[in-house]
């Protein structure tokens, strides 16, 4: 980072950081990002939630019982923590940025005027992708960062190392759209032997999985399509038992289903990180190109029962979230 936007940065947190959240779905993690992002608010600070689309009635009403929204594309303010209203882009808040938790409110944010802030957080990669071709990404009169909900793909690669040394046959069923992430996955692991089929669309899953599976020591599940998709992720894991190969990824729900283990960001550390993001943005990161970041720290998780039926004697989750981390 150039001196200046560093100086800039260090200076920032002498004031509080006015927020503005847009919202545009109830999904549990999305909710729980805004819970946390609230309830961290400096006291001295403005914060604003802004929903867009039709206002859910499931966890976020709850989550939120003491901040109003609005409704579909209208604006309005409201009042938190001795904070005064205020409208989306008014510009009355000194030191404020705003912050749009997940694709909807990303692509709604983008489309909308003002110059304030813009922080793009909770996105997966392929949602990153395809938001490249928004012209709000490239405006040189608007700062804009991305946070990413997943770990690097460097994560997921050295928790299959910590777990499985001298392994290095590396299966993964993939799609088109994967190119980006599997392209991360070759960096992130020279000198490994990637075995890798494509499934262009479910019912070739199976037979990608036959193929695959004889010549891989793990399977990495990355967060595309497929493993975004629950009845394709069950099928790779059914699968995988079958075989006795364990199975990595990068979302607790896979561990839960019967992956081994997982790299993994929760809402609250994304909360911390889209904060620390968020500043570096308004101190300059961002101009004319968006400032990108991977959810970091990770946090590993383990299936002690799938463990225990491989054979397997693992670390304990600590340790594994050290090794997984000491790589940065």
């Amino acid at each position: 980072m150039p001196f200046l936007a560093l100086a800039l940065l260090l200076a920032i947190p002498a004031r509080a950081m006015g927020i503005t959240v847009i919202q545009a779905d109830d999904l549990p993690a999305h909710v729980e990002f805004v819970r946390q992002l609230k309830d961290s608010q400096d006291p001295s600070g403005n914060f604003m939630l802004v929903r867009v689309g039709p206002r859910g009635t499931g966890p976020a009403a709850n989550a939120n019982a003491d901040v109003t929204g609005v409704e579909d594309d209208r604006v309005a303010g409201v009042r938190t923590r001795g904070g005064r209203a205020t409208g989306y882009g008014s510009g009355a808040l000194p030191a404020s940025i705003t912050i749009a938790v997940g694709i909807d409110a990303a692509r709604a944010a983008l489309d909308r005027p003002g110059t304030e802030p813009l922080l793009l957080a909770m996105l997966s990669r392929l949602d990153y992708e395809r938001l490249k071709g928004n012209a709000g990404l490239r405006r040189v009169d608007r700062r804009v960062g991305v946070l990413l909900r997943d770990p690097a793909m460097a994560d997921a690669v050295e928790l299959v190392d910590a777990v499985l040394p001298h392994k290095r046959r590396l299966g993964m069923v993939v799609t088109d759209e994967s190119e980006p992430l599997l392209q991360e996955v070759r960096r992130a692991a020279p000198g490994w032997d990637l075995q890798v089929e494509y499934a262009p669309d479910p019912r070739s899953l199976a037979r990608a999985l036959r193929s695959l599976l004889p010549r891989s020591d793990a399977l990495l599940v990355l967060p595309d399509l497929i493993g975004d998709d629950q009845a394709a992720t069950l099928a790779v894991l059914r699968a995988a038992a079958t075989a006795g190969v364990p199975v990595f990824g990068a979302n607790d729900g896979l561990v839960r289903s019967g992956g081994l283990a997982a790299a993994v960001s929760t809402p609250a550390l994304l909360a911390r990180q889209a904060r620390v993001l968020g500043r570096k943005v308004m101190a300059g990161g961002g101009s004319g190109g968006a400032l990108v970041e991977t959810a970091t720290p990770a946090t590993v998780r383990v299936n002690v029962t799938v463990a225990r039926a491989l054979g397997l004697r693992l670390p304990d989750e600590r340790e594994l979230t050290e090794r997984v981390t000491a790589v940065r």
